[in-house]
Order: structure tokens, then C-alpha cells, then sequence
């Protein structure tokens, strides 16, 4: 009876203690992913750069028609090998669409510099938007970034805040414009290599750096809505 009494005493002690250990496992918060991890690694960003540069390449070989077909056929390879690997479809499913709009606009037009067509009104149209969202003292960066953690509008509340997301969000209709400025001026000039290379130089490396610009941002005014109160602040 003692032995059975004892046993069951320390059942009871041993789920007391691994209960707490448990719980704390179970709220651990996860860490947010990296600019890079959303962009699909390493890897993403290889991935959607090899189109461009299949284009590139080909077209430089062997003319429009084989420029076109080889950024299909890399475009599918890729979406084929992420299926493959039971990776995300929907980043193999956007990627083969992209390219084979932008072929088929250079397959309508007959001109292989149209590829980069929509990527070059696209950064128009980021560049005016970022820059537009500021003037109407809504800038994007802090709209996006509070919407998507959960934090509502209460940062708008808060000059300083405000401050820090036009800053950030100028950043970003800096490196839109900057891509639709550079990218332009060798489309107008018909200069096909240039516009691939400046097509990669100027994709994920300078979005990268805008997003370390909107994450600073966030960061500071988490810091200062939390010492003003408009955040709880966190304890323990």
C-alpha cells in the first residue's frame, strides 16, 4: 500500500513538473522569418534571377525566338524542380507565369528588349505609389508592416512613428524609381545585356536593403509607442 501510495505521489509531483516545462514550450514564440526566407532562400533568389539570364544569353546567341524558348524552358525546369521537392507551388506557378507573359508580349512585339517591359512600368508604378502614400501622410511602409503583425493603426497616432515610416517608405519609391530610371534609359537605348544585368543587380539586393530600412523603422517605433503607452510594453 505504501509503495502503491509512494508511486502515485510521484506520478502526481513528475506531471506537476513537466506541465509548466511544456507550457512554456507550447507559447515560445517563433522567430520571425528573414527578408531572405520569404524571398525562398538562397535558392528563390537564384531561381527568379536564371529566366533573366537564360534570356540574356540565348538572345545573344541565337536571337529573339531561342531567347524565348530558353527562358520558358528555364522557367518550367525550375517550377518542375520545386514540385519535385515538394516546395511551394505557388512560387513555381508565379514564376512560369511572369515569363511567359513577358515572352509573349516579346513574341507579339517582335522586339527581345519588351521582356523587361512590364518589370520597368512596374517600378514606375511602385515609385509613384510609395512616394504617393507619403504625401497623403499614409505611408506604405507602416500601413503594410502594422496590418500584417496585428498592430492596427495605432502608430499613426504618434509623429515620431509617422516619421520613421516616411522614411522608410521614401526609401522604397527611391529604389523603385531608381530601377524604372536605370532600366529605362537601356531599354530606350536598346540595350538588352544591360537591361538583364540591371534587372538582377537591382532586384532583391537594394529590396533587401529598403526592407532593413522598413524593419528599422518598425523596430523604433514599437520602442517609442511602448514608452509613450500607446503599445504594452513587455514583461518578464
Amino acid at each position: 500500500m505504501k509503495t502503491t501510495k509512494t508511486t502515485k505521489t510521484m506520478n502526481t509531483k513528475s506531471s506537476l513538473e513537466t506541465e509548466p516545462a511544456t507550457q512554456v514550450e507550447q507559447t515560445t514564440p517563433q522567430p520571425r522569418p528573414s527578408v531572405l526566407d520569404q524571398a525562398g532562400g538562397t535558392e528563390g533568389v537564384i531561381y527568379s534571377a536564371l529566366p533573366a539570364v537564360a534570356f540574356v544569353v540565348a538572345n545573344s546567341l541565337g536571337g529573339m525566338r531561342m531567347a524565348v524558348i530558353a527562358a520558358l524552358g528555364v522557367a518550367l525546369a525550375i517550377g518542375l524542380w520545386r514540385l519535385v521537392r515538394k516546395e511551394s507551388v505557388q512560387p513555381a506557378i508565379g514564376g512560369v507565369f511572369g515569363v511567359a507573359v513577358a515572352a509573349g508580349i516579346v513574341w507579339f512585339t517582335g522586339s527581345a528588349k519588351d521582356y523587361f517591359l512590364i518589370g520597368i512600368w512596374a517600378s514606375l508604378a511602385g515609385a509613384v505609389l510609395f512616394l504617393g502614400s507619403v504625401l497623403v501622410r499614409r505611408p506604405l511602409a507602416g500601413v503594410i508592416w502594422n496590418v500584417a503583425s496585428g498592430k492596427g493603426d495605432v502608430w499613426r497616432a504618434d509623429k515620431r512613428s509617422r516619421l520613421y515610416y516616411d522614411i522608410a517608405t521614401l526609401v522604397l519609391a527611391v529604389v523603385f524609381g531608381a530601377r524604372f530610371a536605370v532600366q529605362q534609359y537601356f531599354y530606350v537605348t536598346d540595350q538588352v545585356g544591360s537591361l538583364g544585368f540591371a534587372k538582377i543587380a537591382m532586384g532583391f539586393p537594394l529590396l533587401a536593403l529598403a526592407l532593413l530600412v522598413v524593419a528599422w523603422a518598425a523596430r523604433s517605433s514599437n520602442k517609442r509607442l511602448k514608452a509613450i503607452g500607446l503599445l504594452p510594453a513587455k514583461h518578464g
